[in-house]
């Protein structure tokens, strides 16, 4: 019996075919690269006993969220006297880690909103700075511990670590207001006030890493979700801290995962996606890719794996504040690796 073949499937279409085939698969390795594959691996096996510091980190951590979430509470525009106290805190806490804390002012809503600044003034290249933010801000009435209490102690705490160190570009830590809704991505979001204040100055920022729900893990098989298609890549267990950013920032990403895995005995994972992904944009490190900044988000993943994200149920009891410490003292490294590291590295 004769075969049987299409007409138009000639020997010039079958290799024209073939090298198509050929290209979208190099075209899905170079994206594979690019985007899901990171450097080193994350940690597996029994996390340490927490060292003698790190259960003082982990106290002063603890501290820092039932401050906020629990005896303040809610804390936006829509519940300005929790704001307020929340504001007071804040400020307190990075005054009492021996900074100048700088207010940076602005209306939304009818009221008077505060950022809060402090630094370590580089030694070698003053100009450069790295900017370390998180919003201390909750959604309308909610106590919100993990979003974003668990950010907000991660920053306080990381600025204590710098407040006397030696580093050679200038660190800037910085807790913003509105940051959740109704102010996300808008004229009012703490965030882009101060990215967009930073750029008219002509300030030098040279990485931002937005630190968004650190707090909440699960060791459960299924507890982790993704947006499609990326579960096929990454581990359905809730138990890591993720770097995350766009494509564009995929050398920052990458860098700064690098580094933590390299220091840091905790699963830890990374990707740089479109900023459409879901997910991808969902904190400050956006307000600075507005203006031109290189920005990525240090997070637990919030409601791909927290099922109490902006409920009444975000309450610190359900955070786990071992391995958020563990996490806080692994980003000490990335910070001052950031601080030091030639700007090319930072690139590639």
């Amino acid at each position: 019996m004769p075969s049987f073949r299409p007409k138009f499937f000639t020997r010039g279409a079958a290799i024209r075919l073939g090298l198509f085939g050929a290209a979208i698969a190099l075209l899905s390795l170079y994206g594979w690269n690019k985007t899901i594959r990171m450097p080193g691996r994350s940690y597996a096996g029994a996390l340490a006993p927490l060292t003698a510091d790190e259960v003082q980190l982990r106290d002063r951590l603890r501290e820092h969220v039932e401050t906020l979430a629990s005896r303040i509470g809610a804390r936006s525009t829509s519940a300005p006297a929790g704001l307020a106290r929340a504001e007071a805190y804040v400020r307190g806490e990075l005054a009492g880690a021996g900074y100048e804390v700088s207010d940076e002012v602005f209306r939304a809503d009818g009221m008077a909103c505060r950022n809060f600044i402090v630094e370590r003034a580089g030694r070698a290249r003053r100009a450069e700075v790295v900017l370390i933010g998180a919003h201390y801000d909750g959604v309308l009435d909610k106590p919100a511990a993990n979003d974003n209490a668990s950010g907000t102690a991660a920053l306080i705490e990381l600025a204590r670590a710098f407040a006397q160190a030696d580093v050679a570009r200038t660190l800037r830590f910085v807790a913003f207001t509105n940051e959740e809704p109704h102010h996300f991505q808008t004229e009012s979001m703490g965030s882009l006030v101060n990215a967009r204040r930073a750029r008219r100055r002509g300030d030098d920022i040279v990485a931002m890493v937005s630190l968004e729900t650190v707090g909440y893990y699960v060791t459960r098989a299924g507890s982790q979700r993704y947006p499609p298609p990326l579960s096929l890549f990454y581990p359905d267990r809730g138990d890591f801290i993720a770097f995350v950013g766009s494509t564009e920032m995929a050398p920052l990403v990458r860098h700064a995962l690098g580094t933590f895995r390299a220091q840091a005995r905790f699963p830890s994972e990374g990707t740089a996606l479109s900023a459409r992904t879901p997910g991808v944009g969902w904190s400050d490190h956006w307000s600075y890719w507005q203006v031109g900044y290189p920005a990525i988000m240090v997070t637990d993943s919030a409601p791909y794996r927290d099922p109490n994200y902006h409920t009444p149920r975000d309450t610190p009891d359900k955070l786990d504040f071992d391995r958020m410490t563990r996490v806080v003292a692994g980003l000490i490294p990335v910070v001052r690796d950031l601080a030091t590291v030639e700007r090319r590295a930072l690139r590639e």
